[in-house]
């Protein structure tokens, strides 16, 4: 790891969470050479461990993955049209502890990610990277992706959590994207 605050990137494994395990996700994840750390069926609440958080994960293009003390990348199975937080969060609460103790700090630089597809367009700015906490996949600096889509963060970091006033976007949303 590179060093710098420590960060998690929520993605979409695109699957059902009623029919498809963390398990099998996990396997394939590994049979593709891109291990995320955690995969989790927020319907289940299955939650598998791939990596230690020590090490870089491989669902990020090129050095992405390294950033920060700890980058924990955590495929959540669902869709991107369909935010994963209008389901069951089963397991949440582990995955938040867990992400605790290893100094990820509850806010969204970044603010709400946006729908999908608009988020293939969402702004991916450095500035806000290098502040840590959370990030939906279309946040990085470097993606194309559109994952996680329109989630609300809220439900992920808390109602009530210092810093959420901190990631909600202010005078819009901008749409362009930093190079």
């Amino acid at each position: 790891m590179l060093g710098g605050a420590p960060r998690t990137v929520w993605f979409i494994w695109p699957a059902d969470p009623h029919g498809v395990s963390a398990r099998s996700v996990a396997q394939r994840l590994l049979q593709l050479r891109r291990p995320s750390h955690l995969v989790w069926n927020p319907v289940t609440g299955e939650i598998v461990q791939l990596l230690p958080p020590t090490r870089a994960g491989g669902a990020l293009a090129a050095d992405r993955g390294r950033n920060g003390r700890v980058c924990v990348q955590i495929h959540v199975i669902g869709s991107a049209r369909e935010p994963f937080t209008d389901t069951k969060l089963d397991g949440l609460d582990d995955i938040l502890a867990w992400l605790d103790s290893w100094g990820v700090p509850r806010r969204w630089p970044a603010g709400p990610p946006l729908p999908y597809p608009h988020s293939l367009a969402a702004e991916r700015s450095r500035r806000l990277w290098a502040r840590g906490g959370h990030f939906g996949h279309s946040q990085v600096p470097g993606t194309r992706e559109g994952d996680p889509g329109s989630i609300d963060i809220g439900r992920i970091i808390g109602e009530d959590a210092p810093g959420l006033e901190d990631s909600l976007p202010r005078g819009g949303l901008r749409l362009l994207q930093e190079v």
